[in-house]
Protein backbone atom coordinates (compact mmCIF):
# COMPACT_ATOMS: atom_id res chain seq x y z
CA UNK A 1 0.00 0.00 0.00
CA UNK A 2 1.14 3.71 -0.93
CA UNK A 3 2.68 5.52 1.70
CA UNK A 4 0.51 8.07 3.37
CA UNK A 5 1.66 11.28 2.44
CA UNK A 6 3.01 13.96 4.49
CA UNK A 7 2.36 17.87 3.95
CA UNK A 8 0.75 19.94 1.70
CA UNK A 9 -1.98 17.71 0.07
CA UNK A 10 -3.06 18.07 -3.81
CA UNK A 11 -5.29 21.16 -3.52
CA UNK A 12 -6.73 21.21 -0.16
CA UNK A 13 -7.89 18.91 2.53
CA UNK A 14 -7.36 15.30 2.59
CA UNK A 15 -11.30 14.77 1.57
CA UNK A 16 -10.76 17.16 -1.16
CA UNK A 17 -7.45 15.26 -2.36
CA UNK A 18 -8.96 11.71 -2.28
CA UNK A 19 -12.21 12.98 -4.51
CA UNK A 20 -10.12 14.75 -6.92
CA UNK A 21 -7.91 11.47 -7.29
CA UNK A 22 -11.10 9.22 -7.58
CA UNK A 23 -12.39 11.86 -10.40
CA UNK A 24 -9.06 11.46 -11.87
CA UNK A 25 -8.75 7.61 -12.08
CA UNK A 26 -12.37 7.58 -13.34
CA UNK A 27 -11.44 9.88 -16.34
CA UNK A 28 -8.40 7.56 -16.94
CA UNK A 29 -10.36 4.08 -16.66
CA UNK A 30 -13.53 6.51 -19.14
CA UNK A 31 -10.63 7.88 -21.95
CA UNK A 32 -7.78 5.20 -21.38
CA UNK A 33 -5.66 8.37 -21.35
CA UNK A 34 -5.20 11.71 -19.34
CA UNK A 35 -2.94 14.33 -19.22
CA UNK A 36 -2.17 16.08 -15.98
CA UNK A 37 0.60 17.01 -13.83
CA UNK A 38 3.74 14.93 -13.15
CA UNK A 39 2.23 15.19 -9.22
CA UNK A 40 -1.01 14.07 -9.83
CA UNK A 41 -0.29 11.40 -12.16
CA UNK A 42 2.03 9.82 -9.98
CA UNK A 43 -0.28 10.24 -7.16
CA UNK A 44 -3.17 8.40 -8.82
CA UNK A 45 -1.03 5.89 -10.14
CA UNK A 46 -1.20 3.63 -6.75
CA UNK A 47 -4.84 4.32 -6.65
CA UNK A 48 -5.92 3.58 -10.44
CA UNK A 49 -3.93 0.18 -10.47
CA UNK A 50 -5.12 -0.84 -7.19
CA UNK A 51 -8.53 -1.00 -8.65
CA UNK A 52 -7.67 -2.54 -11.90
CA UNK A 53 -6.61 -5.16 -9.22
CA UNK A 54 -9.83 -5.34 -7.38
CA UNK A 55 -11.47 -5.26 -11.19
CA UNK A 56 -9.39 -8.58 -12.24
CA UNK A 57 -10.82 -10.23 -9.27
CA UNK A 58 -14.64 -9.43 -10.52
CA UNK A 59 -16.71 -10.71 -7.82
CA UNK A 60 -18.89 -8.69 -5.96
CA UNK A 61 -17.16 -7.24 -3.19
CA UNK A 62 -14.78 -6.37 -5.55
CA UNK A 63 -17.39 -4.39 -7.31
CA UNK A 64 -18.34 -2.82 -4.23
CA UNK A 65 -15.19 -1.51 -3.16
CA UNK A 66 -14.13 0.06 -6.68
CA UNK A 67 -17.63 1.37 -6.33
CA UNK A 68 -16.96 3.09 -2.61
CA UNK A 69 -13.87 4.82 -4.41
CA UNK A 70 -15.66 5.74 -7.96
CA UNK A 71 -18.93 6.58 -7.09
CA UNK A 72 -20.36 6.57 -10.89
CA UNK A 73 -21.65 3.43 -12.13
CA UNK A 74 -20.88 3.03 -15.76
CA UNK A 75 -17.63 3.69 -14.68
CA UNK A 76 -17.07 0.93 -12.96
CA UNK A 77 -19.35 -0.77 -15.10
CA UNK A 78 -16.33 -0.39 -18.01
CA UNK A 79 -13.75 -1.13 -15.68
CA UNK A 80 -14.96 -4.79 -14.85
CA UNK A 81 -16.34 -5.82 -18.02
CA UNK A 82 -13.98 -3.82 -20.72
CA UNK A 83 -10.29 -2.90 -18.91
CA UNK A 84 -10.06 -6.26 -16.57
CA UNK A 85 -9.97 -8.67 -19.41
CA UNK A 86 -7.60 -7.21 -21.57
CA UNK A 87 -4.86 -6.81 -18.38
CA UNK A 88 -5.83 -10.43 -17.23
CA UNK A 89 -2.14 -11.94 -18.09
CA UNK A 90 -0.71 -8.74 -16.61
CA UNK A 91 0.50 -9.17 -13.39
CA UNK A 92 0.97 -5.46 -12.58
CA UNK A 93 1.98 -2.27 -14.45
CA UNK A 94 -1.48 -1.51 -15.75
CA UNK A 95 -0.58 2.12 -15.79
CA UNK A 96 2.38 4.19 -18.01
CA UNK A 97 3.52 7.88 -17.55
CA UNK A 98 5.07 9.69 -19.78
CA UNK A 99 6.48 12.88 -19.05
CA UNK A 100 5.39 15.62 -21.79
CA UNK A 101 7.01 18.71 -20.88
CA UNK A 102 5.44 22.05 -18.89
CA UNK A 103 2.18 23.50 -19.38
CA UNK A 104 2.96 26.71 -21.56
CA UNK A 105 0.72 29.35 -18.50
CA UNK A 106 2.40 28.13 -15.25
CA UNK A 107 5.64 25.96 -16.64
CA UNK A 108 3.61 23.32 -14.93
CA UNK A 109 5.81 19.58 -15.41
CA UNK A 110 2.95 17.88 -17.24
CA UNK A 111 2.90 13.82 -17.74
CA UNK A 112 0.17 11.77 -19.89
CA UNK A 113 -0.94 8.77 -17.98
CA UNK A 114 -2.72 5.97 -19.92
CA UNK A 115 -3.82 2.21 -19.79
CA UNK A 116 -1.42 -0.34 -20.83
CA UNK A 117 -3.80 -2.38 -22.58
CA UNK A 118 -1.28 -4.10 -25.07
CA UNK A 119 -1.21 -8.08 -24.76
CA UNK A 120 1.95 -9.11 -22.51
CA UNK A 121 4.36 -10.52 -24.30
CA UNK A 122 6.46 -12.91 -21.76
CA UNK A 123 10.22 -12.12 -22.20
CA UNK A 124 12.26 -14.76 -23.93
CA UNK A 125 15.01 -16.64 -21.61
CA UNK A 126 18.49 -15.77 -21.52
CA UNK A 127 20.61 -18.51 -23.00
CA UNK A 128 22.62 -19.11 -19.73
CA UNK A 129 19.53 -19.38 -17.49
CA UNK A 130 19.04 -22.06 -20.27
CA UNK A 131 22.34 -23.60 -20.41
CA UNK A 132 22.31 -23.81 -16.22
CA UNK A 133 18.80 -25.61 -16.31
CA UNK A 134 19.67 -28.31 -19.11
CA UNK A 135 22.61 -29.80 -17.29
CA UNK A 136 20.79 -29.75 -14.10
CA UNK A 137 17.95 -31.54 -15.63
CA UNK A 138 19.90 -34.18 -17.08
CA UNK A 139 20.24 -36.48 -13.87
CA UNK A 140 16.77 -36.08 -13.18
CA UNK A 141 16.23 -38.03 -16.28
CA UNK A 142 18.81 -40.65 -15.99
CA UNK A 143 17.21 -42.57 -13.34
CA UNK A 144 13.08 -42.25 -13.83
CA UNK A 145 10.71 -43.74 -11.34
CA UNK A 146 8.92 -46.57 -13.85
CA UNK A 147 12.66 -47.83 -14.17
CA UNK A 148 13.54 -48.00 -10.65
CA UNK A 149 9.53 -49.09 -10.06
CA UNK A 150 9.96 -52.28 -13.14
CA UNK A 151 13.39 -52.88 -11.00
CA UNK A 152 11.81 -53.31 -7.56
CA UNK A 153 9.07 -55.46 -9.45
CA UNK A 154 11.78 -57.74 -11.04
CA UNK A 155 13.45 -58.41 -7.43
CA UNK A 156 10.32 -58.94 -5.68
CA UNK A 157 9.14 -61.68 -8.17
CA UNK A 158 12.73 -63.27 -7.53
CA UNK A 159 11.97 -63.23 -3.77
CA UNK A 160 8.14 -64.40 -4.30
CA UNK A 161 9.31 -67.62 -6.59
CA UNK A 162 12.61 -68.26 -4.17
CA UNK A 163 9.90 -68.37 -1.41
CA UNK A 164 7.72 -70.36 -3.51
CA UNK A 165 10.06 -72.93 -4.37
CA UNK A 166 11.26 -73.77 -0.79
CA UNK A 167 8.21 -74.31 0.01
CA UNK A 168 7.55 -76.53 -1.90
CA UNK A 169 10.43 -78.46 -1.17
CA UNK A 170 9.50 -78.52 2.33
CA UNK A 171 5.95 -80.10 1.60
Amino acid sequence: MPKPTKGPRLGGGPAHERLMLANLAAALFTHKAITTTETKAKRVRPLAERLVTFAKRGDLHARRRVLSVIGDKTVVHELFTEIAPLVAEREGGYTRITKIGNRKGDNAPMARIELVLEPVNPKPKSAKKTAKAAPAAAPVEETPADEAEVVEADETADETAADESAEAEKA
